[in-house]
C-alpha cells in the first residue's frame, strides 16, 4: 500500500481501461513474484534457516521505514508504442525489480520455506492493493489519504519485523536493556525517516 507499483497502477488507469491495467498488473506480479519466491526458498540451502528468519524479520522493519519514506515514479509510466496491456505488464515487472514488495516476497519465502503458498499470497495481496489504488483512486474519483495509507502499512511491516525478531533471536540475547535499547533505536529511526520524508515533500513543492 502506497508504494511505487500502486502509484503506477493509478497513473496507468488514467490513461488505459482499468481492466487492461489489472490484467497487466496480474501477469507482471505472477512472473515477478514467482522469481522472488524461488530465490527466497533456495536461500535456505546455503544459509541456516534461523539466520534467514532473523534477517527476514529485520528486513520487515527496514521495509516499514522504506514505506514511511515513500516512493515516487521516475518515468515508469511514460507513453510507449506498445499495446496498453504489454506497456502495463512490462512497466510493472521492471518497477517491481528491487522494489520492497519483491524483497518482502523473497523474505517471506525464505522465512516460511515455501514457494506456492507465498507466491499465491503475495500475488493476491498485490492485486488487492492495486485494485484499491485503481478503483478508489481513479474510477471513483476519490483521493486515497496517502499519509494514512503509508503509516498503516509501515506499522504492519514494523510489527511483524519486531515480532519475528522476538520469535527467532536466541532468548538469552533478549535481555531488558537490549530490548529497550532496540526499541529506542527503532523509534529514533522512525522519527528520522519521517522528518526526511517531510523535508523531501517540502523541497518538491
Amino acid at each position: 500500500m502506497g508504494d511505487k507499483t500502486q502509484l503506477l497502477g493509478m497513473a496507468f488507469a488514467t490513461r488505459y481501461p482499468w481492466p487492461t491495467v489489472m490484467w497487466g498488473v496480474f501477469v507482471a506480479t505472477l512472473l515477478n513474484h514467482l522469481f522472488a519466491v524461488v530465490i527466497g526458498s533456495y536461500i535456505t540451502l546455503f544459509i541456516p534457516l534461523q539466520y534467514v528468519q532473523i534477517a527476514a524479520a529485520a528486513s520487515f522493519i527496514l521495509f516499514g521505514l522504506w514505506t514511511i519514506r515513500g516512493d515516487e515514479l521516475n518515468g515508469e509510466d511514460k507513453p510507449t508504442h506498445r499495446s496498453p496491456f504489454w506497456t502495463v505488464t512490462i512497466a510493472f515487472f521492471i518497477a517491481e525489480m528491487g522494489d520492497k514488495t519483491q524483497l518482502a516476497t523473497i523474505a517471506l519465502a525464505a522465512q516460511f520455506n515455501a514457494i506456492v503458498p507465498v507466491w499465491l499470497g503475495t500475488t493476491v495481496g498485490m492485486m488487492i492493493a492495486n485494485a484499491i489504488g485503481i478503483l478508489i483512486g481513479v474510477v471513483l474519483g476519490k483521493k486515497i489519504p496517502d499519509r494514512l495509507v503509508k503509516w498503516v502499512a509501515a506499522i504492519i511491516f514494523i510489527f511483524f519485523g519486531v515480532f519475528g525478531l522476538y520469535e527467532y533471536l536466541p532468548h538469552d540475547m533478549l535481555t531488558l536493556p537490549v530490548a529497550v535499547g532496540g526499541l529506542l533505536v527503532l523509534v529514533l529511526a522512525i522519527i528520522l525517516v519521517a522528518k526526511m520524508s517531510n523535508s523531501k515533500k517540502l523541497s518538491n513543492k
